[in-house]
């Protein structure tokens, strides 16, 4: 089962989140071979969260992995968004044909109810890192709509998602994440 998480920071938790760095990381290398993508949000240089795909056992499993990390157990979370996601492209960042540098990166978030809006994969795939629908723990109820995308600037990105179908729609600058260590073949060395 695959499974969207994105941490959001608290306010003021950069320098706890520095502190943790470490810890983070290896943290997320016990999951390596789960990770379909991750990586940190921004709002111009400072980080406002971070997102995980992972393809876990069980949504009890999921739980765990979002709530043991060490900046959420620190308190360096605001809140967390973990939901049941589908990876519709059938591949990971890593297979990402743009690879992990050039163009703007983000993080579209649709957060939605009712009949399912965007279940087809857009016709312009190669400039999606990763896409899929939002759903319940038990798969069967849409909830919305998770993409990360490499766009111009955050409107472009915006318009991967049907505007008029979505509750709100978030768009964040996203960065690859992950360091060298537990990078997979023939990745380059992580950005900032």
């Amino acid at each position: 089962m695959e499974f969207f998480c994105y941490h959001r920071d608290r306010p003021g938790s950069v320098a706890l989140r520095n502190d943790l760095g470490e810890e983070h990381w290896s943290y997320m290398d016990r999951y390596a071979k789960e990770m379909i993508a991750r990586g940190p949000t921004f709002a111009g240089d400072t980080p406002t969260g971070s997102v995980h795909i992972v393809d876990l056992p069980d949504p009890e499993a999921a739980r765990a992995f979002a709530f043991d990390e060490p900046n959420y157990q620190a308190g360096a979370y605001r809140d967390v968004l973990l939901r049941r996601w589908r990876n519709t492209l059938g591949r990971t960042m890593w297979d990402f044909p743009g690879g992990r540098t050039g163009g703007n990166r983000y993080l579209v978030l649709g957060l939605g109810s009712g009949e399912p809006a965007d279940l087809v994969v857009p016709s312009d795939r190669d400039e999606l890192i990763a896409y899929g629908p939002l759903l319940s723990d038990n798969g069967a109820t849409w909830l919305g709509t998770a993409a990360l995308v490499r766009a111009p600037d955050p409107d472009t990105a915006r318009a991967v998602l049907t505007p008029d179908r979505y509750a709100d729609i978030e768009v964040h600058d996203w960065r690859f994440g992950g360091r060298p260590s537990a990078a997979r073949p023939g990745d380059l060395p992580p950005g900032p």
